[in-house]
């Protein structure tokens, strides 16, 4: 039998309304003209944003009690990074328990990266304003351990990498253009492109830098092939 989301996040609500929110897409929340959409989990994310970066901050300073800002500034970026949180909440199910408008789901949305990695901290953030942070940080070092195990060393943000691989072949530096802007000015939504080497990647988020992380880390991996 499949866990509920509950029992994977190892905690019963007291409030199940807030989980309920957490799991509901803008598409198939209450619209109104003008106006964010009413019950979406947007709010919530803001909160688990914050959350999880506070809970993985200090997780990093506990486990490597040698390191320096800038080191776990890497481990901490690449941890909060939205890959490595669709790949959380690919892990735990999570795609199967969003709410989405009927259209959005036969558009395949449930698979889109920035969705899921969005819906799981819209869970942690109700997670946290249900239960407090004990079980919210219960639920991220499990979630999270293959990630963090997988650190042997402090990573290279992608643009780093990327502008590293291209000066060593002598290439021009990656450029990085702003495809479209979109959403509300308290939920922007950037698509950015990067180019080098000939070939291009993009990446969306909610910031101008965390979408040219992500165009970045796509080049790259297409850069591997």
């Amino acid at each position: 039998m499949t866990p509920s989301i509950e029992e994977i996040l190892g905690h019963p609500f007291a409030s199940p309304g807030l989980l309920r929110e957490a799991l509901t897409h803008r598409s198939a929340a209450t619209h109104r003209r003008g106006r964010p959409a009413a019950g979406s989990n947007e709010r919530l994310e803001f909160v688990g944003d914050r959350v999880l970066g506070l809970l993985m901050a200090a997780w990093l300073v506990e486990r490597y009690p040698a390191e320096q800002e800038g080191e776990l500034g890497r481990r901490l970026a690449h941890l909060v990074s939205q890959p490595v949180l669709a790949g959380v909440a690919e892990a735990i199910g999570l795609a199967a328990a969003l709410a989405v408008s009927p259209g959005e789901a036969r558009a395949g949305v449930k698979k889109r990266a920035t969705v899921l990695a969005d819906a799981l901290e819209a869970v942690l953030g109700a997670l946290f304003l249900d239960g407090g942070l004990m079980p919210a940080k219960a639920f991220v070092r499990r979630a999270w351990l293959g990630a963090i195990e997988a650190q042997t060393t402090p990573p290279k943000d992608p643009k780093t990498c990327l502008q590293e691989w291209a000066l060593a072949r002598g290439f021009d530096l990656p450029t990085y253009t702003v495809v479209s802007r979109s959403g509300p000015p308290h939920a922007p939504a950037f698509t950015i492109s990067v180019d080098a080497g000939g070939q291009s990647g993009t990446g969306s988020a909610g910031s101008k830098r965390a979408a040219e992380q992500i165009a970045a880390e796509e080049l790259l991996r297409l850069l591997a092939k």
